[in-house]
């Protein structure tokens, strides 16, 4: 081991290390994560909606204050005049001084059609450039992105590591869009890490992954949300953050135009089950009714 190499531990063992940057609650800054959800959840709407807040804009998901910075958005499934109505959307909700923060802080670059494959040159150095100067990085989705099998975990831990040397490179938190599977959508476990499609590899090699779930019937009725409402909220949390506390998880409501907005609800008291009513003899002997 070298001198400085055990100087390096010694002042480590004895000077205060400054504060983890956090992107995101539990996302540090330079690392990997993602946001999982089945595909109409909401996933791009809640990307969109934090890049605003980090470049300058409101709150709109409740978050709480997040250091602000540069922000890339690279769609990369949605063609551009959907991105134009969501961007209309979004601005009945900012001030004028908020739109031109947005404006200069916030670079979107639809690639629906000339999606880069991260593990070919060509590729990897589009991504590393849209990184550079940035805060946070977001694509969306992961699929477009390569051309591998996501079941096969050699290919994807070398996406996942492509795309951990271009956050450590630059400084920029990067987070992938990813759809969950099928089986966690169809049985309400989207808020598990196992929820996130394809192989483990996607789960294990990065160090945080968040979710949105669609409200299932049993949470609607919990919640004392009409059945015919339900399909307007959707709940967000953290489901893997290493470096962080965990994260409250919250409950989002979709608004005019798709814009996410933070819900207000009260979980409803449970009805006691009913009690069965004895009948026949045994009510006139006093029999036992705890049946």
């Amino acid at each position: 081991m070298s001198a400085s190499a055990s100087f390096s531990l010694m002042a480590a063992f004895t000077k205060a290390p400054p504060p983890i940057d956090y992107v995101l609650p539990g996302l540090v800054a330079g690392t990997v994560g993602s946001l999982v959800s089945p595909g109409g959840a909401g996933k791009s709407w809640f990307a969109l909606e934090v890049g605003v807040q980090i470049v300058g804009g409101p709150d709109l998901l409740g978050l709480g204050e997040l250091p602000t910075g540069q922000v890339v958005y690279l769609p990369a499934e949605d063609p551009p005049i959907t991105i134009r109505h969501r961007l209309y959307a979004l601005g009945a909700h900012l001030t004028a001084a908020q739109r031109s923060a947005v404006a200069a802080g916030l670079l979107i670059q639809p690639l629906i059609g000339r999606c880069p494959d991260i593990l070919a040159q060509p590729g990897f150095d589009f991504i590393r450039r849209a990184a550079e100067g940035r805060r946070l990085m977001v694509l969306d989705t992961l699929r477009r992105f390569h051309i591998e099998e996501e079941n096969a975990s050699g290919p994807m831990a070398q996406v996942v590591g492509r795309l951990e040397a271009i956050a450590a490179d630059t400084g920029c938190a990067i987070v992938f869009l990813h759809h969950a599977s099928k089986g966690a959508a169809m049985t309400g476990a989207g808020d598990q890490q196992q929820a996130s499609r394809g192989s483990s590899v996607l789960v294990d090699n990065i160090r945080w992954q968040s979710y949105l779930s669609s409200m299932t019937s049993a949470e609607a009725e919990e919640w004392g949300v009409d059945e015919g409402q339900r399909g307007f909220f959707v709940r967000y949390g953290v489901s893997k953050a290493n470096y962080a506390p965990s994260f409250r998880e919250c409950w989002f409501r979709r608004h005019e135009g798709g814009v996410l907005r933070p819900a207000a609800l009260e979980r409803q008291k449970r009805r006691p089950p009913a009690r069965l009513k004895s009948v026949g003899k045994s009510v006139a002997r006093g029999g036992n009714e705890n049946w």
